[in-house]
């Protein structure tokens, strides 16, 4: 046997194992997605599939979704294994959604400044939707980048799309609840996420949501409630964060500053997650563990980005009115995604009851 066809049968032969490797994950798919049963409504089966034919990508793909769903820094690690992904296989249209939500995550979040970030996010969306037109992953974060653009009906048309493809896929239903409820659409907003945790109700992410548009939604208790799911399921940033919100929001000052510690701890001291923590202990009567917080994001700011929504929360929880607001506008000049929720989150009450702010968002459109 020469080498020609000793390499032709290895070929074969490791083609044929790469394919039996994702027709049985396939397999493990489908039974844990029959466990959970979240078989779709009228007999249809959940389609599962690798959209790859890379093995290493694929195994990229579901760690960086696993990373993703937890928040803060391990969003980093998750745009890390979707870079991967799309380098191993730049035709991979779930890996490129992946690293478009991502890097609307990272602004999100605060971990790198919208003006780059969020542009790499819309080449990513898009590059998605061009693989794979039918894919419901591609049109969510094209709706993801639309919002971060402040193009409401645009981001809504994706969701709506993204549903129609796929009414299960949980980010598109996490998404569009907290849009629906950022739009004062807090009935609506609640119904998907519901209807995420129904589907998935081992996600302590989509508990995380629920919490957060029942607490916009000024039903706090039932937001107290759904946090602590989240926090008995994993114990990580997001479930703690969600937890220190929620509390704060019933008026549980003592035990949401607890849950805000422990959310800092898993975080690295996250700075939007502090300035929320600035606002319950303003809410608490301490000010000065407020005045402490806005003074470390500031000192922070001089050789790191902050987000200036975080700034800005600090700011008014200490009284600082006018530097709140300049901390507000310069979000709004950087389309800092997280002044998308200026309209109803609580921490932003303050803010709201000037007129200076009511101006800033205005300027952003129904």
């Amino acid at each position: 046997m020469n080498v020609a066809d000793g390499y032709h049968l290895w070929s074969e032969g490791y083609d044929r194992e790469l394919k039996d490797i994702f027709e049985v994950q396939d397999d493990i798919a489908r039974a844990i997605a029959e466990r959970l049963k979240v078989a779709l409504k009228g007999g249809r089966q959940l389609s599962v599939r690798a959209g790859t034919s890379n093995l290493e990508a694929y195994e990229l793909y579901l760690k960086g979704r696993a990373l993703l769903y937890r928040g803060g820094l391990e969003i980093r690690r998750a745009a890390k294994c979707f870079e991967r992904a799309v380098t191993l296989d730049p035709h991979y249209p779930s890996a490129w959604s992946g690293l478009a939500e991502a890097r609307g995550m990272l602004a999100f979040f605060g971990l790198e400044h919208p003006t780059a970030i969020l542009s790499q996010a819309k080449d990513a969306a898009t590059r998605a939707v061009a693989l794979d037109p039918m894919l419901a992953e591609a049109h969510c974060c094209l709706g993801i980048t639309y919002r971060h653009n402040w193009k409401w009906i645009e981001a809504e048309r994706e969701y709506l799309r993204a549903l129609e493809l796929n009414p299960r896929y949980l980010q598109n239903l996490t998404v569009y609840a907290v849009f629906l409820a950022g739009r004062g659409r807090f009935d609506e907003g609640i119904t998907y996420a519901k209807r995420a945790v129904e589907y998935d109700p081992l996600s302590a992410y989509a508990y995380f949501v629920l919490a957060y548009v029942y607490g916009v939604s000024g039903r706090t208790r039932e937001a107290v409630r759904a946090a602590r799911s989240a926090a008995e399921l994993e114990e990580s940033f997001i479930a703690y964060w969600g937890l220190q919100f929620s509390l704060h929001w019933d008026g549980q000052f003592e035990e949401a500053a607890a849950a805000g510690e422990m959310a800092l701890a898993l975080s690295g001291r996250h700075a939007f997650a502090l300035g929320g923590l600035a606002v319950t202990y303003a809410d608490w009567g301490k000010t000065a563990e407020a005045k402490a917080i806005y003074a470390e994001l500031v000192a922070r700011a001089v050789h790191e980005y902050i987000q200036p929504s975080a700034l800005a929360l600090a700011a008014s929880a200490t009284g600082e009115q006018d530097k709140a607001l300049a901390h507000a506008r310069e979000a709004y000049e950087i389309r800092d995604p997280v002044l998308q929720q200026g309209r109803h989150l609580p921490n932003f009450a303050r803010l709201r009851e000037d007129p200076r702010f009511q101006e800033i968002l205005a300027r952003m459109g129904e």
